[in-house]
């Protein structure tokens, strides 16, 4: 859920900390009521991730859906393109408390939906309302730690963040594979909302203290910049485009896949740093790294439950364990990126974290053979998860330090679109591949945790392209120094 190695000068120019500053850390007095708050707000969303992710397949499988599994996923990655830009549009001109409580309440309203849906089509609506939801919470939590916290703390705060997906790792898969086999599948969606309570009451009054209205109180509140608004419904509509072309196999698919890309590629260019698909260095590597390092892992991730229980019999409740270790594993990479004896290490621990994702990602479909023990998954999931804490939590600690405050809401959507549109652009083209091998007959006609044994291939052609997407990222790692530094 890589930043740049600091050059002698700002080593040498960085402002000395008092030791006074440095006791309690996050939890200090100042501090301690918003990051409980916001960090159970990313608690929030964890528990989601890994609840949802575990009662999936059973889900599909039950609205007769299968062949439409990875909307289920890219739907939410979708929509969550627009909320991002949205909502950095909004914290920059009127603080994040405003994207900030309107997400949650998306967020909550699209798992109920999803929760009581009586067709496929009706449960992907609701996964598209959440990620609209969850796109302006994002970005609205990268700038109340922009505002509220000062530079040496914001490490700190976002390795709470990663921290904060460890319980939900464990917990959620148990409970979600628990709740889906007795109660049913809805419950784990109808249930989560239940939780938006707390987070809202704990860390609403602080944001509003602390971190609420423009940066600059005596320059004039500026209109939304509709040019970049009109580019963000353009890449949600040609991603989604793109998305569907992917699933329909038929020449008439082509209209919508060139249309779909007609839209997006503009889109894009305006709304990244310029030089981003260059791999230029500095800035543009960073977000590029952040969506190839998403992108990648989380296409690859969607597949593993299914694929456990399908090809290897699997319980959905066992099947999302096989992955719960990964929750540990990756707070304990964002622990180690936030160390400061790390920092003139950055770039080779971003490099060595991506290779830890590819060889996870490349991994796991080994356990498609029957004499590979099915632990292997979560051994695997462990590195590559290790190497993806690493590698969010540093590029987010970068995009905050190369941000003026101004731009921080602008430049965070940046970085969510990278890793958003990532998603899915990967899960469409994995979806498409899965589809194009039979993989919409997995499962048909098998209960949850009865194993179809077939298809397999469907499963290796979207891990092994994931992995070398993966491999590739390691190479942009070793650009993110600016040039001269």
């Amino acid at each position: 859920m890589t930043a740049l190695e600091p050059r002698d000068a700002e080593v040498a120019a960085a402002p000395i900390v008092p030791p006074s500053e440095l006791q309690g850390g996050i939890l200090r007095a100042p501090y301690r009521a918003l990051s409980l708050g916001i960090v159970s707000v990313v608690l929030l969303i964890a528990f989601e991730a890994t609840a949802v992710g575990t009662a999936m397949p059973v889900a599909a499988r039950e609205l007769d859906g299968i062949f439409l599994y990875a909307f289920a996923f890219s739907a939410y990655f979708t929509t969550s393109l627009f909320g991002m830009v949205l909502s950095g549009q909004w914290a920059d001109r009127r603080g994040p408390l405003g994207p900030l409580a309107t997400g949650i309440g998306g967020f909550a309203a699209g798992l109920v939906l999803s929760g009581t849906a009586q067709a496929m089509w009706m449960f992907i609506l609701g996964r598209a309302v959440q990620g609209l939801g969850g796109g302006l919470v994002i970005v609205a939590l990268y700038v109340v730690v922009s505002r509220a916290y000062p530079e040496h703390l914001r490490p700190s705060i976002l390795a709470a963040f990663a921290a904060s997906w460890v319980v939900p790792s464990v917990v959620g898969p148990l409970v979600s594979g628990t709740v889906t086999e007795h109660l049913g599948w809805r419950w784990v969606f109808l249930g989560i909302p239940v939780l938006v309570a707390a987070p809202l009451a704990l860390a609403l009054p602080q944001i509003r203290r602390m971190a609420t209205g423009p940066v600059d109180s005596d320059v004039p509140v500026g209109p939304f910049d509709r040019r970049r608004i009109r580019l963000a419904l353009g890449i949600s509509l040609g991603a989604g485009l793109l998305q569907y072309a992917g699933q329909d196999r038929s020449w008439l698919s082509l209209l919508p896949a060139v249309l779909g890309a007609a839209v997006l590629v503009p889109a894009v260019r305006g709304l990244l740093p310029r030089g981003t698909y260059r791999a230029s260095h500095g800035l543009p590597s960073v977000v590029l790294l952040r969506g190839i390092a998403a992108g990648s892992f989380i296409a690859a991730e969607s597949f593993v439950p299914l694929m456990l229980v399908t090809q290897r019999g699997l319980s959905p409740t066992m099947a999302g364990l096989s992955l719960a270790v990964g929750g540990a594993t990756w707070a304990l990479g964002s622990f180690v990126q936030s160390r400061p004896a790390m920092e003139p290490h950055r770039t080779r621990l971003t490099v060595v974290g991506m290779l830890l994702v590819a060889a996870a990602i490349a991994t796991a479909p080994t356990v498609l053979i029957d004499a590979v023990p099915v632990w292997i998954v979560a051994v695997a999931w462990a590195f590559g998860c290790l190497g993806m804490g690493t590698v969010i939590g540093s590029t987010s600690v970068l995009l905050l330090r190369l941000s003026p405050p101004e731009d921080a809401g602008t430049n965070s959507a940046a970085l969510q679109i990278s890793d958003g549109l990532s998603n899915a652009l990967l899960l469409a083209v994995g979806g498409a591949a899965f589809a194009a091998l039979g993989g919409g007959t997995v499962g048909a006609g098998h209960a949850a945790g009865e194993a179809s044994g077939s298809h397999p291939g469907a499963f290796v052609v979207v891990f092994l392209p994931m992995a070398a997407v993966a491999l590739v990222g390691a190479w942009v790692g070793t650009r993110l120094k600016e040039r001269g530094a």
